[in-house]
């Protein structure tokens, strides 16, 4: 599949001001700081669509942005140790979850790791939550090219062997470089496959 259309659709601070139709939803999140502004910038080869920042943290709403007049790719806000105040850090989870478990146009959440780093905790915690709500989910290694290929491979397996302790089934996973456009195609084809069976 190519990404032909790019355009940012709206901001919600909560579940029901997002967008009123019917089209598939396919969601972006993962800890502060992994990258993922520039993996949806990279993704519809569109610099300034998502909004990059250094600080980490900086997505607080439901960003919808619609591809190709045919689906959604939404941004959430980021999970984690962002600095933020206690009481602004439950609203964000509780958006996060509402949207996530409540959302009936959302077909899968793509789930950003960071390739470098060893499996933590509260990566982990919010994959088996997701698993336990039975929701639809898919894992993104980003920063592949600071690692290079071998290694990169190398840390993807042994972060998805460890979920082998309690997953039965694991769920797919993409090694992605928003530097180098690695795994672009991948994730593309792998949504367009999911569009074309629902």
């Amino acid at each position: 599949m190519e990404i032909k259309k790019a355009a940012f659709t709206i901001s919600a601070p909560t579940l029901s001001l997002c967008p009123k139709d019917d089209k598939n939803e396919y969601a972006f999140i993962g800890r502060s700081n992994v990258g993922k502004s520039s993996l949806i910038n990279m993704l519809c080869n569109h610099k300034g669509l998502a909004k990059t920042s250094s600080t980490p943290g900086k997505t607080l709403l439901i960003n919808h942005f619609i591809i190709n007049d045919s689906w959604y790719l939404v941004d959430l806000p980021g999970y984690g140790f962002a600095k933020r105040s206690k009481a602004v850090q439950q609203k964000l989870e509780q958006m996060i979850s509402s949207y996530i478990l409540q959302r009936k146009q959302l077909v899968n959440v793509f789930v950003l790791i960071d390739i470098r780093h060893e499996q933590q905790k509260i990566d982990r915690e919010f994959i088996d939550w997701l698993g336990t709500s039975q929701v639809p989910f898919s894992i993104v290694f980003t920063k592949a090219d600071k690692l290079g290929p071998v290694k990169a491979k190398q840390n993807a397996e042994a972060w998805m062997k460890k979920l082998e302790d309690t997953w039965v089934e694991l769920p797919p996973y993409f090694i992605t470089s928003s530097e180098k456009k690695t795994g672009r195609e991948e994730l593309l084809n792998y949504i367009g496959e999911i569009n074309d069976s629902l």
